[in-house]
């Protein structure tokens, strides 16, 4: 498989040197340093140890905070207080949030580039609170997603928490469906921004099912699926189809006003073309397509879904197959759709997007777009992409050159959504110029810094000594790499099953056998991702976990999750025989059965 660049269709550049440590001691300190204080200037000097990130030739990383929630975005007041919005919920297994608010507030005092005050505050789990993604500083005021609402939080000189009550600027936000998320952004007069992500897949009538087609016409639209415009200077707004500002953005999370006041999304591109539509894609295309993108969003914009995605292979939007595509050859509607100015590997999962506006970064960097990848799932069964974080030249509003790898090495050994050891969700800029990346995954917050040669041109993350960096997918073995392989002989089948039965099955859950995609939502060690569930928990929502209900369930597809958003079409939308169908579910139930 080969991965592209912008619109260079060069392979992607693969970083594996790491630098810079932080162990950071995290607490909850004494509020008594002021926010109107700066506080000491961070140290400029030669990195130490290792903060698991590989990263170009004069930058620095140092863990910021640690532990801190399912740290979303972020963002740094004037006097260097980072403020994180946190979330909870069925994508993190309704796992126990952290004692306190959802919103952190972290300020590092001693100038060593970590924060030694860490303070909770705004609405919690006890009082109904769930947390949320957007975050953004506007008029002496934090303003914060939770829930259905965007809430507004006073800032008063000398306090990092906001003492003040909080007032609600816009409430009713749809919740519902895949994209319950509302990242935002406020522009310099009070114009605030929303995302309204869909509610499903590409508007299908049964949302990522197997040749579905889409509805005509496609109502989510008129309350998703694109950016809504309030009033940051208001109170108690309702959300409503009329304040719809751009339209045809499948989930656009992250936001950036450039210096000329242009304003910039990403969008995260739809899944399922391989599983969903076999007759038109194969697999390879569908781990592959569409891109994700980088748009610049205009007043009436529509930027083309669910008719629409991109295909970065040919570079121009097309047809999609819910809507009388053929597989990429039609254009019909798309030709009056807006294109993106940038775009990256499919699946990626941009989260987060800033325009550099800082000093402390070379030349080179100023003006051009950051973007935190979260990371794929739906490239099973081949290697998963993206969490990292790349930097995408941009001139006069375009792409100017193809992006770089910036940072890499969040994930660790596994690029896993259920195993990845953190994943980039949010990005914020300091006064200083430094850059913050948030992990929605364990809640660590990096602070990434430059004190070289402000003449260095732009360039990708360095490689380990004696590595390449770019990596040779030719040099493993065609079937993949599979560790956990070896486990099988020592699970048990269950009664009328045989040994060999179990390891066809356990070879198709993997993706080796049938192009199956079981790893994407199910993790390659089954105990889950946040879109799918744990199959080694002995927990069954939807029959008595029996082989032959295992089977069944594999077969019919479960079109609407009890207790988690990813949707599994019939055989998880692999061609599978009935003698496959059976090896999967003598796996599953082997899984379940290991004490």
């Amino acid at each position: 498989m080969t991965f592209f660049v912008a619109a260079t269709g060069r392979a992607e550049t693969r970083v594996l040197r790491r630098i810079l440590p932080a162990a950071a001691s995290l607490f909850v300190a004494s509020l008594a340093a002021p926010a109107g204080a700066a506080g000491p200037a961070p140290k400029q000097e030669a990195c130490a140890g290792d903060a698991g990130l590989a990263l170009p030739r004069g930058f620095c990383a140092t863990v910021f905070a640690d532990n801190i929630g399912h740290a979303r975005q972020l963002v740094v007041s004037p006097e260097g207080v980072v403020y994180v919005n946190t979330w909870s919920g069925a994508y993190y297994k309704n796992d126990r949030p952290p004692p306190g608010g959802f919103l952190v507030a972290l300020k590092d005092t001693k100038g060593d580039g970590r924060a030694d005050v860490v303070a909770r505050f705004g609405e919690t789990a006890a009082s109904g609170g769930h947390g949320g993604t957007g975050i953004a500083l506007y008029k002496d005021a934090l303003f914060a997603e939770i829930n259905d609402r965007i809430m507004r939080y006073p800032l008063v000189a000398g306090e990092i928490v906001p003492k003040g009550q909080a007032t609600t600027v816009v409430s009713g936000l749809p919740v519902q469906g895949d994209h319950p998320m509302h990242p935002f952004i406020i522009g310099a007069k009070g114009d605030l921004f929303v995302d309204l992500g869909s509610a499903t897949n590409s508007c299908e009538e049964r949302n990522r099912m197997p040749g579905s087609p889409g509805r005509r016409p496609c109502t989510e639209l008129e309350t998703r699926g694109g950016v809504w415009r309030y009033d940051a200077n208001a109170t108690e707004q309702r959300f409503s189809p009329a304040e719809r500002y751009a339209t045809g953005l499948r989930n656009a999370e992250g936001y950036s006003f450039d210096a000329e006041g242009r304003l910039f999304a990403t969008q995260h591109g739809r899944d399922q073309l391989g599983e969903n539509w076999s007759r038109l894609y194969t697999r390879e295309q569908g781990q592959n397509q569409p891109a994700e993108e980088m748009v610049e969003v205009v007043r009436g914009g529509d930027y083309g879904w669910p008719e629409c995605y991109f295909d970065g292979d040919q570079k121009k939007l097309v047809l999609a197959p819910e809507y009388g595509g053929d597989g990429g050859k039609k254009i019909g509607v798309c030709a009056q759709k807006l294109a993106p100015v940038a775009f990256f590997p499919a699946h990626w999962a941009p989260n987060d997007l800033k325009i550099y506006d800082g000093a402390q970064f070379p030349d080179g960097y100023r003006g051009g777009a950051f973007i935190a990848f979260h990371g794929s799932w739906n490239r099973a069964p081949g290697p998963q992409g993206g969490y990292n974080v790349v930097f995408q030249p941009i001139k006069a509003g375009k792409a100017s050159g193809p992006y770089v790898v910036f940072a890499d090495g969040f994930a660790g050994a596994v690029k896993e959504p259920g195993r990845a050891a953190h994943r980039p969700s949010g990005l914020a800029v300091g006064p200083d110029g430094a850059l913050y990346v948030s992990d929605d995954q364990h809640g660590r917050i990096w602070r990434i810094t430059f004190a070289g040669d402000r003449s260095t041109p732009v360039e990708a993350a360095e490689a380990r000594s004696g590595q390449s960096a770019v990596a040779s997918e030719e040099a493993l073995p065609p079937e993949g790499v599979h560790p956990e392989a070896g486990d099988v002989a020592a699970l048990r089948p269950p009664p009328g099953a045989t040994a060999d039965q179990l390891a066809l099955g356990a070879r198709i859950f993997r993706g080796e056998v049938d192009a199956a995609t079981c790893v994407g939502c199910h993790g390659s060690d089954a105990k889950g991702t946040p879109v799918g569930p744990d199959l080694t928990s002995g927990k069954w929502l939807w029959s008595d976990g029996s082989f032959k209900a295992i089977a069944e369930t594999i077969a019919t597809g479960v079109p609407a999750p009890k207790e988690h958003p990813g949707a599994m079409p019939p055989m998880g939308g692999a061609q599978l025989s009935q003698a496959d169908v059976n090896a999967v579910a003598a796996y599953v139930w082997a899984l379940s059965h290991t004490q």
